[in-house]
């Protein structure tokens, strides 16, 4: 990700496709308040022209996986991380038990397109069109049939892999990077974007309210840079004792250093702050910050 791409990103947007997303259709009168009792967002908000963005828990409160569910004919429709295709069916489906509902893999049927930042603005003929912010930024998906043809869209084409690099460089988390059977999704810091404390109960509620009201976790998020390269995994330490690891790591876009994120223990968090990485003595410093403004 160039220093030249990313002036072109601001000023015109771009466009991504979210290669092999696993998609699923959720049909049947009981649809809704069904999906509401297995996710951490409120489902009643999603609609079709807006999409709602949730993490699934299990008993404990941690991520089972992370899904964008929006309303279109008569049915929820939920797209995920493609390694989830073979978990997120058997676990949606395992609490169907008297409920009109029904959820059938349609995978291989679509192709998910994402628009943001500026080209998120603009309408593509013949296509069903949902809001939904994936970088932290206003943005656009377009849903086509996956026999159809990839459609002209506005904004600069990026590759899957510049689409990594900006989530990294906005400091979005990602299954299984940092969602994963290990993180409570407020340890990610998706407490304003993928949950609900009023909605009513969900899998996994308890442990996650008592978070919330204590404000305690094992962990915590950061977005960080270094002038060196940092390899994922690396020890994060502070004050010469092991504190966390780094989970995503991506190049900065002046190619001076590296820039990613990384699991700490709460309250070593501090922007500003200087942490400590690398194997064995961990050596290589690492500025602690909040998310870059890549896309304004």
């Amino acid at each position: 990700m160039t220093p030249q791409t990313l002036q072109r990103l601001r000023s015109e947007g771009g466009h991504v496709l979210l290669d092999e997303r696993a998609c699923f259709r959720l049909t049947g009168s009981d649809r809704v308040r069904y999906l509401n009792g297995q996710v951490t967002n409120d489902v009643r908000q999603a609609n079709d022209q807006q999409s709602i963005y949730a993490c699934v828990t299990d008993l404990k409160g941690h991520v089972v996986g992370d899904v964008f569910v929006h309303v279109f004919e008569d049915a929820l429709w939920l797209d995920a991380e493609p390694g989830l295709r073979e978990v997120l069916g058997p676990r949606l489906e395992r609490y169907i038990i008297a409920d009109d509902a029904e959820l059938s893999d349609v995978t291989d049927d679509w192709q998910v397109w994402h628009l943001f930042g500026p080209a998120s603005e603009t309408m593509v003929p013949s296509a069903r069109q949902v809001r939904s912010e994936r970088l932290g930024v206003p943005g656009m998906d377009v849903w086509l049939l996956a026999s159809e043809p990839a459609p002209a869209l506005a904004g600069v084409a990026i590759t899957p892999e510049q689409f990594e690099a900006l989530r990294i460089l906005r400091g979005i988390p990602r299954w299984p990077q940092e969602l994963n059977a290990s993180t409570f999704p407020p340890e990610a810091g998706l407490d304003a974007r993928a949950m609900s404390y009023t909605k009513g109960c969900y899998i996994g509620q308890e442990i996650l309210s008592r978070i919330r009201t204590t404000g305690k976790m094992p962990r915590t998020l950061l977005l960080w840079e270094s002038d060196q390269p940092v390899s994922v995994g690396a020890e994060v330490s502070l004050e010469g004792r092991a504190v966390g690891a780094v989970t995503s790591v991506t190049g900065l876009p002046d190619g001076a250093g590296t820039c990613g994120l990384a699991f700490v223990k709460q309250g070593c968090n501090r922007p500003d702050s200087i942490l400590l990485a690398g194997s064995g003595a961990p050596s290589i410093a690492l500025r602690v910050h909040t998310p870059l403004s890549i896309i304004d």
